[in-house]
């Protein structure tokens, strides 16, 4: 199940919930269900005027349990720290999970690529560049927002304008063309170059010790 499923859920569930105790709360504050003639049951939050929506008895019922506010302190705590989570995870960008590939106008012909398919071929093309030890790729955005992030760790003394150009004019421009997107894509690429590693000590020479003739 993918995240924009989860949130379509999500939201659809909390609207509902809102709807019906909005619907639940106008049905009683109008006195609807007097002049409907509907009797509902004794459960029923708000069936007239004037009554609050948690009765006294509702409301004092689990006040002398010692968990009780415990357990209330604790849920809405949760509930809390579920929604920051939540929003937390609308910051962030969305990968693709799958991408549209341009058909040359061959009618009823739909082409897909997976997002982390065309992620790994940009890594693996990226290895593949002189002066390149290692690579991460990954695309983010949908659409017209689609974007690719990359990070690059060059081998030690490596020039960083020649690594810039042979990755935009090689992988990043590839994976542009597959997608159709003669513009190119929003790069955001990030560089780290390997330090040179420090010289070994020299080895001291060791002297053969020289062994006295034996007498015979």
């Amino acid at each position: 199940m993918t995240r924009g499923t989860v949130n379509r859920l999500l939201i659809g569930l909390a609207g509902a919930l809102l709807v019906l105790g909005a619907l639940l709360v106008l049905a009683g504050g109008l006195d609807l269900y007097h002049h409907l003639g509907v009797t509902p049951p004794g459960w029923w939050p708000l069936t007239e005027p004037g009554q609050p929506v948690l009765s006294t008895a509702s409301r004092t019922r689990w006040r002398d349990r010692g968990w009780w506010w415990p357990a209330v302190v604790a849920g809405l705590a949760v509930l809390v720290l579920l929604a920051l989570w939540w929003l937390l995870a609308q910051l962030r960008r969305p990968t693709p999970a799958e991408l549209e590939l341009p058909t040359s106008g061959t009618p009823g012909l739909r082409l897909r690529l997976r997002g982390a398919a065309l992620a790994e071929a940009v890594r693996g093309a990226a290895q593949e560049l002189p002066q390149v030890t290692a690579a991460r790729a990954r695309l983010v955005g949908r659409g017209r927002r689609l974007g690719l992030h990359a990070i690059l760790l060059l081998e030690p003394g490596a020039a960083v304008a020649a690594a810039v150009d042979e990755f935009r004019a090689g992988p990043a421009e590839h994976a542009a063309a597959a997608l159709g997107r003669p513009g190119g894509l929003p790069l955001d690429l990030r560089l780290q170059v390997a330090p040179t590693p420090a010289p070994a000590p020299p080895r001291r020479k060791r002297s053969a010790a020289r062994r006295a003739p034996r007498v015979q």
